[in-house]
């Protein structure tokens, strides 16, 4: 079995910062991505993307609202129960590795951050329970 996921798009909003139980941060964020077609015929999708660790600490400091990104990682389908008590599945995409594919943003600090970061894979099991998405921000839930 493989489960590679590559997408290029720009961040919808700034990262959101999550801590599993054990302290470790979480990243959650959204991407815009669109579908090749013709100029006019373009559709977007909005993929959720989540990052561990590392990467999460990257995304949280080096990442902003409309910076184009490539993100790698795998899909990940993941069954919760929301706060009304329905049975919910989020799909997302566990980022590995992200790099920036766009030049710095104007009045950024000097200092330059890394282009890329990547980790090693974090077990699915490390992470339970809903990330607070919520269908009204996101969208239908599958």
């Amino acid at each position: 079995m493989y489960n590679l996921v590559v997408l290029v798009g720009r961040l919808v909003a700034d990262p959101e910062r999550r801590s599993l139980p054990d302290g470790r941060p979480v990243a959650s964020m959204r991407l815009a991505v669109d579908r090749p077609g013709r100029p006019k015929e373009r559709e977007t999708d909005f993929v959720r993307i989540v990052a561990f660790d590392r990467t999460a600490d990257f995304a949280l400091k080096y990442l902003t609202k409309g910076r184009l990104i490539l993100v790698e990682g795998r899909l990940r389908v993941r069954r919760y129960v929301d706060n009304n008590g329905q049975n919910r599945l989020a799909t997302e995409v566990v980022a590995r590795n992200i790099q920036f594919m766009d030049k710095k943003p104007e009045g950024v600090a000097p200092t330059a951050p890394p282009t890329a970061v990547s980790e090693q894979e974090v077990p699915f099991e490390e992470f339970e329970g809903d990330l607070d998405y919520t269908e009204e921000e996101e969208g239908p839930v599958f």
